[in-house]
C-alpha cells in the first residue's frame, strides 16, 4: 500500500461554500473564455448521478463547474503532485481523494455519502493529463456507479491549451466548446472477479465513447473509429443543437 499524502486528508467542502464558489466560476468562466455549453437538458434534474469528461488540461475543473451550474463532489487523484499555483483552488473547493490504481475504503464510503445525498460526483475517467486524445479509463468510475446504481453522464470540454492563469494575465479569451451528452447506466457486473475486470474495462471502453462521441475526431485517440461513436453521436444529435453562449 502507498503511503499517504497530505493530498489524502481533503474533503470536499460543504454543499453551501461549493454553491458560492459555482458563482466565481461563472464570473471566472465569462471573463478568461467564450464559452458554449450545449446539452443542458441532458442534466437531470434531481441527483444522484455521475459526471465524466475528457482531462487533456489541468484547468478544465473550473469549467466543469462552469457548465453544471451545481456543486460537485470531484474525485480526485492523491497521489499526485500540485503545483503551489494551483494547490489553492483544489484546497478551496475540495475533493474525495483516491488512489488512481486501487479505491479505498474512505473513497467508496465518501462516494456512498455523496449519492445518499443526492449529490453529483465528479469523475475525470482518464486519471490525468498527459495527453490531448483520449485514453482508456480507470475501473473506478464504472465501479462507483455499479455500487450506488447511479447513471453517468458524459461531457467534454474541448478549447483549453493553456493554464488558467495563463489566459487570466495575458487577456486571451480562447473559444472553449463544452458538451453534455445522454446519461447512460446504471450499469451492473458481474460478481465473479475473473469476469468482473473484463466487465469494468469494456464498460470503461464505452463510457469513453460516449465521451468521443462528444469531441472532434482529431480527439478521439485511441478510441479512433471505434463504431460506437457514430452510434452515440447520433443519439446525441438533437441535444446538441441547442447552445447557451457567454460571450
Amino acid at each position: 500500500m502507498s503511503a499517504r499524502t497530505k493530498l489524502d486528508l481533503f474533503t470536499p467542502r460543504p454543499k453551501s461554500i461549493r454553491y458560492i464558489l459555482g458563482y466565481v466560476a461563472l464570473f471566472l468562466g465569462s471573463m478568461v473564455a467564450k464559452i458554449s455549453v450545449s446539452g443542458r437538458d441532458n442534466i437531470p434534474k434531481e441527483g444522484p448521478f455521475i459526471f465524466v469528461a475528457n482531462h487533456f488540461n489541468v484547468s478544465e475543473p473550473p469549467f466543469f463547474v462552469y457548465a453544471l451550474r451545481k456543486p460537485i463532489n470531484f474525485l480526485v487523484a492523491s497521489d499526485q503532485v500540485i503545483e503551489w499555483y494551483n494547490y489553492w483552488a483544489v484546497w478551496l473547493y475540495g475533493f474525495i481523494p483516491t488512489n488512481r490504481t486501487r479505491l479505498g475504503p474512505s473513497t467508496i464510503k465518501m462516494a456512498k455519502k455523496v449519492f445518499d445525498q443526492k449529490e453529483v460526483l465528479g469523475i475525470f475517467p482518464e486519471g490525468d493529463t498527459q495527453s490531448d486524445t483520449l485514453r482508456s479509463a480507470k475501473p473506478g468510475v464504472v465501479y462507483l456507479s455499479t455500487l450506488g446504481q447511479v447513471p453517468i453522464i458524459p461531457m467534454s470540454i474541448y478549447g483549453i491549451k493553456k493554464g488558467l492563469w495563463e489566459y487570466i494575465f495575458t487577456g486571451i479569451r480562447p473559444k472553449i466548446s463544452i458538451r453534455i451528452g445522454k446519461p447512460c447506466g446504471p450499469y451492473s457486473i458481474p460478481k465473479d472477479r475473473s469476469k468482473r475486470e473484463i466487465a469494468l474495462s469494456d464498460i470503461g471502453d464505452e463510457i469513453m465513447c460516449r465521451i468521443a462521441a462528444l469531441l472532434p475526431e482529431d480527439s478521439h485517440g485511441q478510441f479512433k473509429n471505434n463504431p460506437l461513436i457514430k452510434k452515440f453521436q447520433e443519439q446525441n444529435e438533437p441535444s446538441s443543437e441547442i447552445q447557451h453562449n457567454s460571450e
